[in-house]
């Protein structure tokens, strides 16, 4: 029968979306709190001898793993109806740094981005919900999001690499930006540099006059002071001096 537990929405999800190396998480039966354990804390040997006095009354939540997240954005970009977005979101989860690129491209589309968040959390709450059918909890608050209907399986899976080659389609992409980078003379390859370095930094929206939000590189330096404020400036507009002159050439 199922055990009733009044549960805190708000850390419960939070708990369920963390799968940090080191870190568990516990649910109180009695109380309805998430006891977190993190390791090299100071009071995690408290906490963990804490759930050890009284295994009956907590339940290790297992969080979402990063492959099952990583699913979730295969399981989207089938959904998404542009082909050059999708196009792009593909090579976006293609190896390793997936969800960071897959989050700076969906920077530059409100809508789809907006639709990822609601998409991730019909899934994730869903995933709450089987777990609570499992361990058999029935909670005495209903979640504030309300009742979720799990998302449908795409019709198609996403697309693979072409069979008879092992390269992803990021990986040809790659592949012919070498050849093409082995082709420039020797004279041209700092331009090239910086060109790909812009492109790395800020993207292509920045190029073509769209807008985005850069990525800032480690600071090497704890003062903001230090920073030049002109910087971003100065780069953005050496790259379009040298898109100029390579359109007259």
């Amino acid at each position: 029968m199922p055990r009733p537990v009044t549960l805190n929405w708000t850390e419960f999800e939070t708990a369920f979306e963390r799968n940090a190396p080191g870190t568990e998480s516990y649910l109180d039966l009695a109380s309805g709190e998430i006891l977190t354990v993190v390791e090299g804390q100071a009071d995690a040997a408290e906490r963990r001898a804490r759930v050890g006095r009284s295994p009956e009354s907590f339940v290790r939540i297992e969080p979402v793993s990063s492959r099952e997240q990583y699913r979730w954005m295969e399981r989207f970009v089938v959904t998404v109806a542009d082909a050059a977005l999708r196009e792009r979101l593909l090579i976006a989860i293609d190896g390793k740094g997936a969800f960071r690129r897959f989050k700076d491209v969906l920077l530059n589309y409100p809508g789809e981005r907006e639709r990822w968040f609601a998409y991730r959390a019909d899934l994730l709450h869903c995933r709450m919900k089987a777990w609570l059918e499992q361990v058999q909890i029935e909670p005495t608050v209903p979640p504030p999001w309300g009742d979720v209907v799990l998302p449908p399986e795409p019709a198609e899976p996403p697309p693979r690499p072409v069979p008879g080659t092992s390269e992803s389609p990021g990986e040809v992409l790659r592949r012919e930006a070498k050849e093409i980078i082995d082709q420039v003379p020797a004279v041209e390859l700092p331009s090239a540099i910086a060109f790909l370095e812009f492109l790395r930094d800020r993207g292509s929206p920045a190029l073509l006059g769209g807008r985005t939000e850069p990525r800032r590189r480690p600071a090497l330096v704890e003062d903001p002071a230090d920073e030049d404020p002109h910087e971003d400036e100065a780069q953005a507009a050496d790259v379009v001096a040298l898109r100029d002159d390579l359109a007259q050439r």
